[in-house]
């Protein structure tokens, strides 16, 4: 059921609460005098909407629109730059030109039938028992899953008809009337927050408080203020200082960061982690489980970083592979696979595994290989890692060893399990907690956390022209510190040779923050857009690593054909049209209301 989604198994009393308010409604419908006063969604409302446990019941049907492991966060990484996803024989539609005007789509209706009950909710508050304290509160807890429903249709599709109070077939003039002007749509989004922000109750138990209002309002106010910016569109100012007053109290509330990142996404209880952790989805065994952990470990993920994503994780001396001493191959030819890995910040052994080789002595037994070179990785995992977590060797849900990284498909020794297209593996999910299960993972998912505050508070910062060393210690360097990679020193840092020439040096620097702290997490596609750089970097050729092809059997396709070079598994893509930046509206949609208009360029209806 979809109330259950937040609430862990132990917390009983919960669940308890909602089975009630469940069995009063199939109670209300089996009695015929009560069905014959009114309809069924008008009859509830005078007792479901009445003291403050009956609203926070009602609420926690809200809470199913959050991700989760469940809905696959990583969906929207694939049609970056940074990460590709090895299924099909070309790459993602959005960057090869596949995307056709659907004729109905859930990113258009899911979150309309969400704010109709977030609409009816807060059209009961007035004519409650609550007092005048529970009323705001209540309020802004309408107000704010309204505002992100509103802003996950304003991050695709730009304008739409915006929806502040209840509407039913009656309303003819809302229901098929134009969209609404993003202007508005963006200040009451804004609004909404920001009433939340003032009224809702400062804390809570793993729900909407104030500190996840404010989280909220750092990634609303830094999406819209920079599209506004980079789409030539105006008015961003009062968005980045939202985002960057929202960050700057968050980053005063929550000082200090959890000192594991790798335990941030691959933990049984995130309420254990305390530090930085603002809201999380809890999952339980035999409750409500996912299947992401089993994606690292079966045949199916197929899930990678490109190489642009691997070259994005700097050396422990705050420097980029291409001008690091402690670099130690050739960056542009980074053929040792060893001495790729050696130096740099720990986070990239957490979301993409380090080179080894053991040898098998069982299906689930090993020994070292001959050649100690093999073991570096080995050794340095046990001290970064721990058996549930990411040890080396690597296995999968049944506990076989994978007998090396990099483990490509088209060349696995017989492992055709945890495979890899361009060989760097994306396994930051990847745990050992569950061995044995398959699909039934119950490790839980963080929802806003502090570490994307801190790069949005840094990003909102440099736009508004206050990014100092204050501003960068209190971000990113927080961050970097717990990869162990030096402080970036504003007024003195080497430059990043193959920064993109229009971007500013600085805002490149919190721009691989940003990249590296939230990989694989679902921001990169739509932060190409809001840059407005997707038609450049979703031109890119997706390429891997740097092989020479005689050791893999000539078996791996390499870029522009030759035998030495970089896995290119897909070659060059035709580039990300203009009019891709916003999504295409539904065609259903636009042949019952006339007056709704089609984004630019896209199909119009039939």
């Amino acid at each position: 059921m979809l109330l259950f989604n937040f609430i862990k198994a132990t917390e009983m009393k919960k669940i308890y609460s909602v089975l009630s308010f469940c069995m009063i409604l199939l109670l209300a419908g089996c009695n015929d005098d009560f069905l014959d006063k009114s309809p069924l969604d008008k009859l509830s409302e005078p007792t479901t909407f009445t003291t403050d446990a009956n609203f926070e019941t009602y609420c926690w049907g809200f809470y199913n629109t959050f991700p989760g492991f469940d809905l696959t966060p990583t969906d929207n990484e694939w049609n970056g730059d940074l990460m590709s996803k090895g299924v099909g024989s070309i790459g993602q539609p959005w960057l090869w030109e596949n995307i056709v005007e659907p004729s109905w789509d859930g990113n258009w209706s899911n979150p309309y039938a969400k704010i109709r009950r977030i609409n009816l909710m807060l059209s009961n508050i007035e004519g409650s028992q609550l007092e005048e304290e529970g009323k705001k509160h209540w309020r802004s807890v309408g107000y704010f899953f309204r505002a992100l429903e509103h802003f996950q249709l304003l991050i695709k599709y730009g304008e739409f008809i915006y929806l502040d109070e209840l509407v039913d077939e009656t309303d003819l003039d809302v229901l098929y009337g134009p969209k609404t002007p993003r202007d508005e749509i963006s200040a009451n989004i804004l609004a909404d927050l920001q009433y939340a922000e003032t009224y809702i109750r400062p804390e809570g138990d793993n729900v909407v408080d104030q500190s996840v209002v404010r989280a909220l309002i750092s990634r609303f106010g830094l999406f819209e203020g920079t599209w506004r910016k980079y789409h030539s569109l105006g008015d961003e100012t009062p968005y980045l200082q939202a985002s960057a007053d929202a960050g700057a109290a968050l980053a005063q509330s929550y000082p200090d960061l959890h000192p594991n990142y790798d335990q941030l996404f691959n933990s049984e209880d995130l309420s254990k982690l305390g530090n930085g952790i603002l809201l999380y989805k809890a999952y339980g065994f035999d409750v409500m489980t996912h299947v992401h952990t089993s994606r690292h470990r079966n045949s199916a993920g197929n899930w990678d970083l490109t190489r642009r994503g691997a070259n994005k994780f700097l050396c422990k001396d705050g420097e980029t592979i291409w001008t690091s001493d402690l670099f130690e191959t050739d960056p542009n030819a980074p053929e040792d696979p060893y001495a790729e890995f050696r130096n740099r910040d720990e986070r990239m052994y957490y979301i993409t595994p380090p080179p080894y080789e053991v040898v098998k002595t069982g299906q689930k037994t090993w020994d070292f290989h001959s050649d100690p070179k093999h073991r570096e990785y080995i050794d340095l995992m046990n001290k970064l890692s721990d058996a549930d977590h990411k040890p080396l060797p690597l296995s999968n849900w049944q506990g076989i060893i994978l007998k090396q990284e990099p483990h490509f498909r088209k060349s696995n020794k017989g492992q055709g399990f945890m495979v890899s297209y361009t060989g760097y593996r994306f396994h930051k999910y990847y745990n050992e907690f569950h061995t044995g299960i398959q699909n039934k993972e119950y490790t839980d998912f963080p929802v806003f956390r502090m570490g994307e505050v801190l790069v949005n508070l840094a990003e909102a910062k440099f736009e508004l022209g206050e990014f100092d060393q204050a501003t960068a210690d209190l971000t990113i360097n927080k961050l970097r510190a717990r990869g162990k990679v030096a402080a970036l020193e504003i007024a003195n840092f080497v430059d990043d040779p193959t920064r993109d020439a229009d971007v500013d040096r600085v805002l490149w620097e919190i721009r691989r923050e940003r990249a590296v702290e939230l990989m694989g997490e679902g921001y990169r596609f739509d932060d190409i857009r809001r840059w407005r750089k997707a038609h450049e970097y979703g031109a890119l050729e997706k390429l891997g690593r740097y092989v020479n092809n005689a050791d893999y059997g000539n078996k791996l396709p390499i870029q522009g054909g030759a035998s030495v070079g970089f896995v290119s598994p897909w070659g060059v893509p035709p580039g990300f049209p203009e009019h891709y930046y916003l999504y295409p509206i539904p065609l259903e949609e636009l042949a019952l209301n006339e007056n709704l208009d089609q984004n630019p360029v896209w199909k119009k209806a039939e």
